[in-house]
This record gives C-alpha cells, structure tokens and sequence, in this order.
C-alpha cells in the first residue's frame, strides 16, 4: 500500500508539472521579447565545433537540443524566474540560461530512468531486490543528476571569475602605462584591452566596442559587464573612472594602487589556499600513518586474543 501510494504521489507530481509546462500561460511583454529571442536563436546557423563533432553531438540532436533549450528559456521567463547568481555565472562562461535548463532536465531524467533499466537487469539475472528500490534510488539519482550541473557551474565559473580577476589587475597597469604615453582615458582603456586574445581581454574589448557602438561611455560599459559576470573589481573601477574622468594624473595614480592592491589580495589569497591545501596534506598523511599502524598491530593482536 505505502509503495503504491508513494508511486501514484510521484506519477501526479510528474504529470502536474507536465501541464505546468506545457500549458499556455498569460503573456506580457517580457514574455513576447523572451519568445522572439529564442526564435531568433532558433533560425541562427552555427557552425559545428569540434568538441560537439568529436562528441557526436550533431544534426537532429542538436536541433532538438537547442529547441529544448529555446522552450526552457521561455518558460522561465513566463514564470519570473529571477536566478541571478546563476545567470551571472552563465554569463561568465558564455552558457545560454536555455541550454544550462536544458542540461539538467536530462542530466535528471537520465539518471532517473536509468535505475529501472539496471534493477530489470539484476532481476533478470537472479538477484533478488524489492520493487521499491528502483524508485527510492531513482528519485535519489535523478535529483542528484539535476543538481550536479549547478555544481559544474558554480565551479567553473569561480576558476574564472577569479582568472578575470588577474586579468583586471594586470588591465590596470596596461591603462596606466598607456596614460602615462599620452593617450586619452577611452583610447588608453582600448588599447589595453586589444593586447592579447585572452577570453577576458575580449570580453572587455567587446564591452568597449559596443559601448563605442552604443554612444555610452566606456566605464558605464565596464560596470554593467562587471554586474553582468558578478566582479566587483570592475564596478569600483567603472565608479572611479567616472568620478575622476577629467583628472589623468590622478587616474594614473589611482589605477596604480588599485592593481598593487589586488596583486596583494591575490597574494593573500594564494597562501591562504596553500596553507589549506597544506592541512589537507597532514591529516591525509596521518590518517594514512595510523592506517599501516594498525595493519602491523592487527596480527600480533589478534594472536594475543587467540591465546587468551
């Protein structure tokens, strides 16, 4: 009785947010906005990279995957999904909100329907287990399955927040210098960003070229991609930039001590990452001492015993 209770609760739960989905909801404008980008990225030829040809990922699966990606997208919008902590991580490493739904919708229901496949197979085999053990671990997989591309994210996009925040330490400098040269703030801001093809260096580029595109000015450019991406250290530079825009010594000087600043907050950072790893070290050493100490005392115990 409980399993067929527990079986019905989960086949409504599922079928109540199948009609969720896929029910029309009452629109606005920010839904009809959201429904004509994902139909614009829907029509955009893209040209197969070879991560996706060498992983087979290619023509109808791909097309039912950025359609999926497209129906997520909108569905979240229709229903006021804010998620700003994930949508500034997805910004971060250049990932649609679409398709990081998208993964863990499969991520999940893979995982979930994998367990009756392998319960079926070790019944078949012989092995005797109880029927409610596919839909306990199914239910346990499955919400493990959506819950790991969050933690992916959450990872990648700290390794690269913290790789932008070196590249800003080191834009800082290159500003200073091309100041220093005579150049003008917007000039000195482009030029330094056009050194080097490094994903952060273009990210800036690109934000200074729309901004040119936009008619804003460039440290506005530089806040909003700082809030976009979730760096604080662009937002303090776009708000310094903006106070002390007419003064170029004083932006030298300032822009100086921002970057031997966050040279020594990265310094700080670093040994305090080493000292972690460090401790991490010493009780794995000695948990693994302790474990050979007992490997040698065991036999000489246990012949103690079996004299007594």
């Amino acid at each position: 009785m409980t399993l067929a209770v527990l079986c019905g609760a989960v086949v409504g739960a599922g079928l109540f947010l199948l009609a969720r989905l896929l029910l029309p909801q009452r629109t606005n404008v920010a839904v009809l906005v959201s429904r004509i980008d994902a139909g614009r990225r829907s029509l955009r030829g893209e040209t197969l990279s070879e991560v996706q040809a060498v992983a087979g990922l290619g023509g109808g699966a791909r097309a039912g995957m950025d359609r999926l990606a497209d129906l997520l997208e909108v569905q979240a919008a229709e229903r006021g999904w804010q998620l700003h902590r994930t949508r500034r991580d997805l910004a971060l490493v250049n990932r649609s909100l679409g398709s990081f739904l998208a993964t863990k919708l499969l991520a999940g229901v893979g995982l979930f329907l994998l367990v009756p496949f392998c319960w079926a197979a070790l019944r078949v085999s012989g092995v005797p287990l109880p029927a409610a053990v596919p839909l306990v671990l199914g239910l346990v997989l499955g919400a493990l399955g959506a819950f790991l591309p969050d933690l992916a994210l959450r990872g990648e996009a700290e390794q690269r927040r913290r790789d932008f925040r070196r590249v800003v330490g080191v834009f800082l400098d290159l500003v200073a210098m091309n100041l220093a040269g005579g150049r003008g703030l917007p000039e000195a801001l482009l030029a330094s960003a056009s050194v080097s093809d490094y994903w952060a260096l273009v990210r800036i580029r690109q934000s200074l070229a729309n901004a040119r595109l936009m008619g804003t000015t460039p440290w506005e450019a530089l806040g909003d991609l700082g809030r976009d991406i979730g760096v604080e250290e662009l937002e303090d530079l776009a708000g310094a930039l903006t106070l002390a825009a007419d003064d170029g010594a004083k932006i030298r000087s300032s822009l100086s001590a921002r970057s031997a600043t966050m040279r020594r907050r990265e310094m700080s950072d670093s040994e305090g990452q080493a000292g972690e790893r460090s401790q991490s070290m010493l009780v794995a050493q000695m948990l693994l001492c302790c474990a050979f100490l007992l490997f040698l005392a065991y036999p000489a115990v246990d012949g103690l015993l079996a004299q007594g």
